[in-house]
């Protein structure tokens, strides 16, 4: 009888559950069978340097400072990892980040990585065919088009799965088959993307900085079970949960760190005045080797070229000056 109850009761949640989950066989009067899930505003998408980004443009229109003209060309993905069912692993769209993170660094901007609309206004203005809301039609000019003075290219070159794992299980319980056992289990892994850009001057396609960087990836699963008979009945119930620290954002986070690298040079700025920084972008070595940037990139009353092992700086959780200056913390 004891059984018979509980199948019963397990009977019905499992109709009502699928009661819940069960969508309109019709559509309303609004023409939706179901309403969606969720409602989650939007919101900004920063990462632990844009900050200091934003801080960096702040400080160059403070001070009247003027960059040079940047286009970002294709920042393409080299790592050939894919899937069937989910495409691409990593994201295709790397060029349109670090377009936002220049932005945030107030770096002047020409366009160059989609120019399909321009071109075809151009060609129907050669053709005669675009005009004004008089009729007069639109003129093509001469040297009316501002050039680029350097340019960005690279990639993502590197998606390593499982650099390390590790894990741990237990599982405890009497000797007693009828006595409760429980099971814990608990996972971690670590993975990384890294990152090669480089920076050339348009006109004479000399590289004038080259910028290579990686980024540790994080993920843990945990779960928890116990397993016991309870009279006639068996209960057996368990919950965990897994999280992965995104990777998409991880490859945003390596862009935003070189274009604040590369912003802070173009500026001419001397980082340990701007943004209470210490010394965000100090040393006078390019340790990824080859290219001389104190020099390449013109005449500078400061050499502040990154040594390039001091990646903490600039991060607002690694860097005391952006945690107190920039985020209002004067701990």
């Amino acid at each position: 009888m004891k059984k018979a109850k509980l199948l019963l009761a397990t009977l019905a949640g499992a109709l009502a559950l699928t009661g819940c989950a069960t969508t309109a066989r019709t559509g309303g009067s609004d023409g939706l069978y179901a309403q969606p899930i969720g409602g989650a505003p939007v919101t900004a998408n920063p990462t632990p340097y844009s900050e200091a980004l934003v801080c960096l443009g702040n400080y160059a229109r403070a001070n009247n400072l003027q960059s040079p003209r940047i286009a970002v060309g294709r920042l393409s993905d080299y790592t050939g990892r894919a899937s069937l069912e989910g495409g691409a692993a990593v994201t295709q769209g790397a060029s349109l980040m670090a377009i936002s993170a220049f932005a945030k660094a107030g770096i002047r901007l020409v366009e160059r990585f989609d120019t399909s609309v321009s071109e075809l206004e151009l060609r129907y203005a050669n053709n005669q065919l675009i005009g004004n809301e008089n009729g007069e039609q639109r003129q093509i000019y001469a040297a009316s088009l501002p050039g680029s003075d350097y340019h960005l290219v690279g990639g993502i070159t590197e998606l390593n799965y499982n650099i390390r794992s590790g894990g741990v299980d237990i599982l405890g319980g009497d000797r007693i088959d009828s006595d409760p056992t429980g099971v814990f289990n608990r996972r971690t892994w670590v993975m990384n993307i890294g990152l090669d850009l480089r920076l050339n001057a348009t006109q004479t396609m000399e590289t004038v900085d080259v910028i290579s960087y990686q980024k540790q990836i994080i993920g843990r699963e945990i779960s928890a079970g116990i397993f016991a008979f309870w009279d006639e009945a068996v209960i057996d119930i368990s919950a965990g949960g897994r999280s992965l620290e995104p990777v998409q954002l991880a490859v945003r986070s390596v862009i935003e760190r070189a274009v604040l690298e590369i912003s802070a040079q173009l500026y001419g700025v001397d980082p340990s005045a701007a943004c209470h920084y210490s010394d965000p972008i100090g040393g006078s070595t390019n340790v990824t080797g080859g290219v001389n940037v104190a020099s390449a990139y013109g005449s500078r009353e400061t050499s502040n070229v990154q040594a390039r092992q001091t990646v903490e700086h600039g991060h607002e959780r690694r860097d005391p000056h952006v945690r107190s200056y920039l985020r209002g913390r004067y701990d």
